[in-house]
């Protein structure tokens, strides 16, 4: 609490409005409507799946809250936990991450493509990969190591050098 001295009815008006700004400020902010966000309803190890039964929105209330966080359920649904999300704290989104397509030492299926010319054979991916990510894989036939590019269903594009 902070302590002044007022001098004369346009010191006390001036510091009546200070106080009255003041108070108001949160009516404001929550009248506003600052949003909902996302926090766990349990403790979120990294590496697992996040469903939306370890889930709950709650309404904002804070607002000097800055950042990254996740403003709906949907938002983090099926997403993966790169660290620990404690219970009632907000979830950042830079704390989650896409799920693999592919993963290492699996088997997939390589495909290069040259105007008309199509090859495919089987690879086995040197690194975890997601959707579009670029990553190595070793040619199971001949056991030259490549680049590709990871698809949707889970194929490796193979680049021409």
């Amino acid at each position: 609490m902070m302590f002044c001295r007022v001098k004369g009815i346009l010191g006390w008006a001036a510091a009546a409005a200070v106080a009255i700004t003041a108070f108001a400020m949160p009516q404001a902010a929550a009248a506003a409507g600052m949003g909902y966000a996302v926090v766990p309803t349990t403790t979120i190890y990294p590496g697992e799946t996040v469903s939306g039964a370890q889930l709950q929105e709650v309404e904002v209330t804070n607002p000097n809250l800055k950042g990254d966080y996740a403003k709906s359920i949907r938002q983090v649904e099926g997403m993966i936990s790169k660290r620990t999300l404690l219970p009632g704290r907000t979830i950042s989104v830079s704390a989650l991450r896409e799920p693999y397509t592919v993963t290492r030492g699996s088997s997939t299926r390589l495909i290069f493509t040259l105007g008309a010319m199509t090859i495919s054979a089987a690879g086995s991916p040197l690194e975890d990969g997601m959707t579009g990510q670029l990553i190595r894989v070793r040619n199971m036939d001949s056991g030259v190591i490549v680049s590709g590019t990871v698809l949707a269903d889970g194929t490796i594009h193979v680049a021409a050098k």
